[in-house]
Order: C-alpha cells, then sequence, then structure tokens
C-alpha cells in the first residue's frame, strides 16, 4: 500500500494554496447519444406513431392521463401521470379524472387543460386523424367538466379504459393550440408535456432532443438525446464499440448477443413486450383466395427453426395470431406444424403440382431481413418460390397500407388485453385500405362477430371464451401464421442509468425520463 506523509508545514501549506485554486468538481456527461435501427424519421404525431422508432420518440415527447411505470408493461403497474385521481361508476361506464395543475406543455405553449384532453382524445377516435381510431370507438363522449376535470362516457364496456388513456398510442395527450397551429407539420414539429422536446431533425441522419426544464416531475438529468439512424447494425455495433453512441439497437441474433456481451463496460438489456411477427396473407389475392395455397404456406413455414436459431435468450415460438402475454391468449388455436410434403400435396390439389411463385415486399429492417431470407428458404422445399423485394423500412411501412404485398411479414406488441390486436389485425373495419383501416393486411373477418361480443361481455370467463374462439376461427381461415416473439435488446454503456430497472417498455425502445444519467 502507498502512503503519502506531509509534515505539518507542509499540510499548512498545501490547504493554503488548495483555497486559493478552483479545483472543478466532476461532471457526469449529460448528452445522451442512441443508435437506432431506422433510415429515417416516419410520423411524431403519437397517434400515427406505427413504427418502433417512433413509438419510442414519442414516448419521451408526450404522456398521458396515466402511465405504465417505468420499466414495466403490465397493466396493474399503471399509475397516475396527467392525472392525479380518478373515479368510475360502479358499472365502469363513466369516468372522472382530475387533473394536475400547472403542468406545462414544451415551447411555451403553456399549461395542460381539460381542453388539451378532450380535444386529443377526439383526436384519437377518427380515422382521419389517428392510425388508433378503432379503439376509441366505445367512447361515447369526453367533456371537460372545468379546466382540471375530464369526464368520459362510454357507449359499451371496453376491456380497460385505463389502457386507452395511457401513454400509449391514441391515448397521448397533445397541445391543442400547437396542434391547431401547425397542421400537418405537427407530425414533424410536435408537442407534449413529456420530459423531453424535439429540438431539430436531419432527415435520414438524426433526431436531437433537449431537456424540458419545465417537466412537471422535475428537471431531466440529461440536458440533450441525439438519435442516430443507423440502420446498419454493422454501423451501429462500429459506432457503439468506438464510443461514438452510448446506446444501440440490438440484432436478436445468438452469435451478436455472445459477441456483445464481450463488449467492456457494456450492458445488454432484454426487455418486453417481445415483438410477436407474423406472416399475414392477403385472402383476397391470388392466389391466396384459394385457402388451400394458404393452408399449404402454413405447413411450409418452420416457426421453430426460426426461433431456435434466433437464439432462446429473447425469441420463442408462439401457438397463437396474439402475443403470448395477452390476457385472453389460447395456445390451442390451432396452429399447424411444418409438413413439407402436406404442404406439397395441398398445393397441387389446388392447381399447382410444380409450385408456385410469390412476390414479396420486405423491410430492410436487419432483423425482419433475416427473417424474411429465412422464410423464403423454408417454403422452397415446399415449392414456394418466394421472390423478394426488399424496401427501405418507412417505405414497406407505407407500400404494405396500399395492398401493394400479397403476403405481409409484420412484427408487432400492443396493449397487452386480446381485444386491441385482434381489432386492429383481424376486424374487418380494419382492414386497410378502408376509412377505418389500421392493420388488417389480411383482410379477414372470421371472426368479427367474436372480438366485438367479447368487448362488452362482462362476464371474465365467457369474454375469455370469446377471444379464444375468434383466435381459433383466424388460425382456421389461415388469415395469419405466427413466426415468432421477439423480446426487445438493446446495448448501453454501463454508466448509463435508465433511472428504473428496464423490464419492459410498450414503445418498444428504452424508455427516457426525467431520472436517466450517466454515472460518469
Amino acid at each position: 500500500m502507498y502512503r503519502i506523509v506531509l509534515k505539518t508545514g507542509a499540510l499548512a501549506a498545501f490547504m493554503a494554496c488548495s483555497a486559493l485554486v478552483s479545483v472543478p468538481a466532476f461532471a457526469a456527461k449529460t448528452e445522451l447519444v442512441l443508435g437506432a435501427a431506422a433510415a429515417d424519421v416516419g410520423k411524431l404525431d403519437p397517434h400515427f406513431a406505427n413504427s418502433t422508432s417512433d413509438r419510442t420518440l414519442v414516448a419521451w415527447i408526450f404522456g398521458g392521463l396515466v402511465r405504465f411505470a417505468p420499466g414495466s408493461t403490465d397493466p396493474s403497474t399503471i399509475e397516475p401521470d396527467l392525472a392525479e385521481k380518478w373515479e368510475h361508476s360502479a358499472d365502469k361506464m363513466e369516468w372522472t379524472f382530475h387533473l394536475r395543475k400547472g403542468v406545462q406543455f414544451q415551447q411555451g405553449y403553456g399549461e395542460v387543460t381539460a381542453d388539451d384532453v378532450v380535444f386529443s382524445l377526439n383526436k384519437a377516435g377518427k380515422p382521419e386523424t389517428s392510425a388508433f381510431a378503432t379503439d376509441y370507438a366505445a367512447l361515447k363522449s369526453v367533456e371537460a367538466v372545468d379546466p382540471y376535470t375530464v369526464k368520459i362516457t362510454l357507449a359499451k364496456a371496453v376491456p380497460s379504459l385505463l389502457g386507452l388513456v395511457s401513454n400509449y398510442s391514441g391515448g397521448f395527450i397533445l397541445s391543442k393550440k400547437a396542434y391547431e397551429e401547425r397542421g400537418d407539420e405537427f407530425q414533424r414539429r410536435p408537442v407534449g408535456f413529456g420530459p423531453f422536446s424535439l429540438e431539430k431533425i436531419e432527415p435520414s441522419v438524426s433526431i436531437e432532443f433537449k431537456a424540458h426544464d419545465g417537466y412537471f416531475r422535475g428537471k431531466p438529468k440529461l440536458e440533450k438525446i441525439i438519435y442516430r439512424f443507423l440502420n446498419a447494425a454493422s454501423a451501429r455495433d462500429l459506432a457503439f464499440i468506438s464510443g461514438e453512441i452510448d446506446v444501440s439497437a440490438g440484432t436478436t441474433d445468438q452469435k451478436w448477443l455472445a459477441r456483445t456481451r464481450e463488449v467492456p463496460e457494456s450492458v445488454v438489456d432484454i426487455f418486453d413486450p417481445a415483438e410477436l411477427t407474423l406472416l399475414h396473407v392477403n385472402r383476397t389475392k391470388k392466389p391466396f383466395d384459394d385457402i388451400r395455397v394458404r393452408q399449404a404456406l402454413a405447413y411450409a413455414v418452420n416457426a421453430g427453426q426460426m426461433a431456435q436459431f434466433r437464439g432462446k435468450e429473447f425469441t420463442r415460438e408462439v401457438k397463437s395470431v396474439i402475443p403470448s402475454n395477452n390476457l385472453g391468449y389460447t395456445n390451442e388455436a390451432g396452429v399447424v406444424s411444418n409438413d413439407t410434403e402436406k404442404a406439397k400435396a395441398l398445393l397441387a390439389e389446388a392447381g399447382y403440382p410444380d409450385g408456385v411463385t410469390i412476390k414479396m415486399l420486405s423491410s430492410q429492417l436487419p432483423s425482419l431481413e433475416q427473417s424474411a431470407q429465412m422464410l423464403q428458404a423454408q417454403v422452397a422445399k415446399a415449392g414456394i418460390k418466394l421472390e423478394l423485394e426488399p424496401v427501405e423500412h418507412a417505405t414497406w411501412h407505407q407500400m404494405i397500407r396500399k395492398d401493394l404485398s400479397p403476403i405481409v411479414m409484420y412484427g408487432a406488441a400492443r396493449f397487452p388485453v386480446a381485444d386491441y390486436y385482434l381489432t386492429q389485425f383481424y376486424h374487418s373495419d380494419s382492414i386497410v385500405g378502408k376509412p377505418t383501416a389500421v392493420t388488417n393486411f389480411s383482410h379477414c373477418a372470421a371472426a368479427d362477430e367474436q372480438i366485438v361480443t367479447a368487448r362488452s361481455e362482462v362476464d371474465p370467463d365467457k369474454q375469455l371464451q370469446l377471444w379464444h374462439e375468434a383466435q381459433k376461427l383466424i388460425v382456421a381461415d389461415v388469415c395469419a401464421i405466427p413466426l415468432n416473439e421477439t423480446a426487445q435488446v438493446w446495448v448501453r454503456k454501463k454508466s448509463l442509468d435508465w433511472g428504473f430497472e428496464l423490464k419492459g417498455s410498450l414503445s418498444l425502445g428504452p424508455l427516457v425520463t426525467e431520472q436517466t444519467h450517466f454515472t460518469d
């Protein structure tokens, strides 16, 4: 052990000098740089934010009446956000929310009031101003009782009203004044009351955010966030290892995981929700207007092989067409196992003894691109030639909503109650191209009755039965073929503390809050 010894006179001289010299105190860095698996920003109007990247960003900008506790996707952790308290009628058809006073919007747009809440929830319920309008069809009225009180009256029961007004999808609260002033520009110039405000966008390069100093939970510990678009996994890995970025979207690949865990002073975060990736089959387009061809495709897919290849740490096979963490999920929906010979026989029966060729738009997002290539190899064994047409991810999102691909490989997570996933992906009102469109790429209508009836069923057991029946009907009609569930994977510097334990994030990316900070 080394020892430093100062005699009394020397010690006095040292202390005197110390009093004259100002030594700056250590300060941890306050700028966070993230690398995203995306090529560009889409829409930052939260009611239209569908892509994984956009969902991540709007969660930093906006808040809801209530919120999921940071780091959780469990509805039982929902807690106050803009609303400090609420109550409901005995039948849960009328809800009253009492707002906090003094909550400020970003960019000088003033206090958040009941008028902003009424405007936002009404906007969320209109197909022309929201991609999640069908979720809010049960809201009969949203009224401002006074500047700090909002009353919501339901036309019919919903599985979770708090879920609808949480910090998720249509539940985000916008500045009415900013939206009306900015119009279409709002999607690139959003205003919320969250901890970070959008500063500027460099298309295809980065987005910068600054701390919302007036955030009601306290000034954020970070002063600035830079969200860089690094669509190529190799570019993100290099930027992280070299120290250019502090956090990076990971790759759901076993080799990547093993390699990244060896990077000094790094931590890999694997968290919920696991996005369910399905192959949505357009039943209205040849050759899939013949159920035998749809069935052949289902038998040709080897979901277990995909899950095994990706890695057990973050991937699992599922047995239904909704995520396994959803209330109402059943693993007895009738999903078939891989059977190449059965697939060939069905194709021959449908008039394709020599196989069939199908074109498919495929996203260049690395995880989806890799899965599409695996799928291509699998179905080829059954005589299904899949011609992939790679498209940049944001453009791909636009194209698949125009019915430009007969099959769509799509990964998504929704609020963890069966109604949301069933409604958005399989109810006929959600068919792409309709005014009420959401993400029903398959043009499925097999379980409309069960989906609608379950929504207002007050008996929990009967409600579960209806949700189970809906899944079985959808699987039987081969509206979609489940591939796998993949958890969210990011890597960060060990010195970055999220400010909470990251077990889950409904925004599909790390939630950055006022508590997020660097320890050195």
